[in-house]
Order: C-alpha cells, then sequence, then structure tokens
C-alpha cells in the first residue's frame, strides 16, 4: 500500500492510498470460495454448487463489501502511518486517474483536528453564588408547594390580588385589532405578573357580569417590537371571579408531600434536604455556565466543519424527537440555520474540555462517577435501582462520564481563575417571581 498526504486548507486533507488490484481479487475469491461451501441455490446440495454459479450470483455483491472494508482497513493504516488525527467522516472517492486494472486507488477527503489554544484564565473573575438554606427558605418553598395544591370557588366579590378571573377580552391599536389581541374564556390570574401590570390593574375590583374599557401603554422594552411603547385600548366582559384557596398546614398536607404520618416537622426537614440539594444544583449550574463561556471566550480555536455538521444533525434529531413525542410533526424541514450556532458552541467547548483533560489530566475517575450516580439517584424513590439501571449500559455511564469531566474542568479554571464568593438572594437563585 502506498499513500500521499495533500494539504488542502488549515484542517482539511486529502489522503491518495494506492494496492494492487490482486489484493482485492485475493479476498474476494476467498470470500467467495467460503460462500460456496454453504450457499444454498435451488437444484443443487448444500456444498455442491460450482464456484462459477456462486460467483455469477454473488460476486457483486461480495466485492462491493470487499472494496468497503479495504477503504475502511487502508484508510485506518494510512491515518495511523501519517499520524494524523481524524475529526468528522471522511469523503471517499475513486481516484480520477486510475493507473489500470492492476493497480486500486481511491482518494479520501477529511479534518483533522484543531490545535487548541487556551487563553490566559489567571485574570479571569468567577462569581461563585453562596446561600445557605435555612428557616426563610423552607417557608417559602413550603409556601410554593401549597401554591402548587390550590383550589378555587366561585365568589360574587369584585376581583383582587391572587383571585382567578375568567373573562372575554379584544384589544385595539389605533382603532384597530390586531393578532393575539381576543381572548374568549381566557382564564387571568390577578398579581402573578403574567401580563402587564396595567392590565391587572383594570381588573380589580370587577365582578362577574361587569364590562370596562381602559387604555394601557406597554413597556417600551415589551418583547413584542410591534407593542412596545404602543398604547392599546382594551374591552373586557368578567365572566366570573374565583378566590384562590390554599391547603392548610396539617397533617394532610404533609402526607400529601409523601410523609406517611403527617408530622411537620418531617416535613420541613425532608424539603431542607430536597431544597439543600436543589441549591447546590443551581450554584453548580450558575458556575459551570461561567467557566464554559469564559473558556469559549478566550480558545484559540478553527472548529472543523464536520463536527459542527454532526452536531447540527444530532441537535435536529433531538428536536424531532422532542416533537414527536408532544404529538407533532416531525416531518418539517428544519433550518439549518436554527442549530448553527448552538452546534458551534458545543463542538467548540467539546474541544477545549478534550484539550484540557489531556494536558491537565483530569480524567474521571470511577469513585466520582459512584458519586454523582448515587447523587443523582437520591431524588428517586428507590435510589438502589437507579443506580443499577446507570451501571447495566455503558452509554449511560458515558453520559456521567462526561459530566464528571465537565465538573474537573470547572475545578480546574476555579483553582486558576480568581474565583469570588458572592451571597444570593434565594427568589432569584430559584427563580421565583417577586
Amino acid at each position: 500500500m502506498q499513500a500521499t498526504l495533500e494539504t488542502i486548507s488549515t484542517l482539511e486533507r486529502r489522503l491518495k492510498v494506492s494496492l494492487p488490484m490482486q489484493d482485492v481479487n485475493s479476498e474476494v475469491d476467498s470470500r467467495l470460495r467460503r460462500m460456496a461451501r454453504t450457499a444454498k441455490i435451488h437444484g443443487f446440495r448444500p456444498g455442491k454448487v460450482p464456484y462459477k454459479l456462486v460467483q455469477q450470483q454473488y460476486g457483486g455483491q461480495i466485492r462491493q463489501e470487499v472494496l468497503g472494508d479495504i477503504l475502511q482497513k487502508t484508510f485506518g493504516e494510512a491515518v495511523r502511518q501519517k499520524n494524523l488525527r481524524v475529526a468528522g467522516l471522511p469523503r471517499f472517492e475513486p481516484s480520477a486517474e486510475p493507473k489500470g486494472e492492476e493497480t486500486f486507488e481511491y482518494s479520501a477527503t477529511f479534518e483533522i483536528y484543531p490545535e487548541v489554544k487556551i487563553g490566559e484564565l489567571t485574570s479571569t473573575g468567577i462569581k461563585r453564588p453562596v446561600l445557605a438554606v435555612g428557616d426563610s427558605e423552607i417557608d417559602k418553598t413550603i409556601e410554593v408547594l401549597r401554591k402548587q395544591r390550590v383550589t378555587y370557588q366561585p365568589v360574587e366579590r369584585g376581583a383582587a390580588k391572587g383571585d382567578r378571573v375568567l373573562l372575554d377580552f379584544e384589544g385595539k391599536r389605533d382603532g384597530q385589532t390586531f393578532e393575539g389581541a381576543t381572548g374568549k374564556d381566557h382564564m387571568a390570574l390577578i398579581g402573578e405578573k403574567r401580563y402587564i401590570e396595567a392590565f391587572e390593574d383594570n381588573l380589580i375590583g370587577l365582578k362577574k357580569g361587569d364590562q370596562k374599557n381602559f387604555e394601557v401603554t406597554f413597556p417600551p422594552d415589551y418583547h413584542s417590537s410591534e407593542l412596545a411603547g404602543k398604547q392599546v385600548s382594551f374591552d373586557v366582559q368578567i365572566k366570573g371571579v374565583d378566590q384562590a384557596n390554599l391547603p392548610p398546614l396539617d397533617s394532610e398536607f404533609a402526607k400529601a408531600l409523601g410523609i406517611p404520618d403527617g408530622d411537620q416537622a418531617r416535613l420541613r426537614e425532608d424539603v431542607r434536604t430536597n431544597l439543600t440539594r436543589e441549591v447546590e444544583w443551581r450554584i453548580q449550574a450558575r458556575v459551570k455556565d461561567q467557566v464554559m463561556r469564559v473558556l469559549h471566550d478566550s480558545a484559540q480555536i478553527e472548529v472543523p466543519k464536520s463536527l459542527v455538521e454532526m452536531e447540527i444533525n444530532r441537535l435536529m434529531g433531538e428536536m424531532r424527537e422532542n416533537l414527536k413525542s408532544r404529538g407533532m410533526k416531525q416531518d418539517t424541514d428544519l433550518p439549518l440555520e436554527l442549530f448553527e450556532s448552538d452546534a458551534k458552541r458545543r463542538v467548540t467547548l467539546g474541544l477545549i474540555i478534550s484539550e484540557l483533560v489531556r494536558t491537565q489530566n483530569l480524567q474521571a475517575k470511577p469513585e466520582q462517577l459512584k458519586e454523582l450516580v448515587a447523587q443523582h439517584a437520591q431524588s428517586y424513590e428507590n435510589p438502589s435501582e437507579v443506580v443499577q439501571w446507570y451501571y447495566q449500559s455503558p452509554d449511560r455511564l458515558r453520559e456521567v462520564e462526561s459530566l464528571a469531566l465537565e465538573n474537573n474542568v470547572v475545578q480546574w479554571v476555579l483553582g486558576v481563575a480568581k474565583a469570588e464568593d458572592v451571597t444570593v438572594e434565594f427568589d432569584e437563585l430559584m427563580g421565583n417571581r417577586t
């Protein structure tokens, strides 16, 4: 086998490989003769089929299989000889100028992994959120749990904050209705800030059967540019007002949250445990997001197009599966541009993490995988079954290993960069509406 390497661009290479056609023919002949021993052809006993007949019937198929195998084998050998790290899948093509029937030639065009240069990190600041879970945080969480189990009952009074209002509405801008400006039998929760404040304020005091016309000026930073800063006139008709009733903090409430004996102290301790775990996870996620952003922005790297294309296809597949799980059509053409930026960022970070793991010896250790699996399993009713489920699948463990590698990289960056502890408010960390 002979192999010559051509540099097309910074990352793209073309490998030209040639080998004697006799190697191909010998392998084809060998496979056909093995097949002849067991081939079943009408009119012949197994093992008695003439070689010529087997060759006529299966020769083309076997040759294609042999050529495919030889391509993979010789390409792999040539890549190892040239000490190349191939990124993505190669594109194989027959030689444009074959040297005759005695030589088999092909070319393989591919990209190699780039050089990764990590930027200066010692002067980079990372803010590490700090929050201790105390009685106040437990009280707020229990209140959220109560709101998740709220019930409603109709009332004849005027609507107040916390009530649920059933209404029809129609909005007009410059005397004309517009898309999304009308609604029938619409439920509005007053005080939840799901609508602009001026709209909710105009519902307060209205009772069933009331009608009202009012004008609202949308905020300048409203998400719809067509409405931002604009004045809209609304007509509303109230069809019902429901009062919210929170469940009392009693033993029945505790039992509904998984405390068999309904003990209030045990409920608070259970909430504390789960809340502490959630707070730690959110803090870790924020720190990791900062670290990954710093690494991405500081690194110098040319990303292989083939890896980006593969990641785009993976993200598109995930999107189609997500649509399928929601009962939506998956055969809609999804624009590549929708995934390109995210795909490039993911590939870039993947290359950076791999480089740091290699150069800084940040490989995941078995005890790390065991700890991560155990942590995840604790949020389930039967942790031992979840642990067993993970260790039954190499693919699942590889996902855990990827997480461990990311955690190791984060800890390494925190040791190099300037990490500063910053106290954070509970509601802000948890994303609670205030």
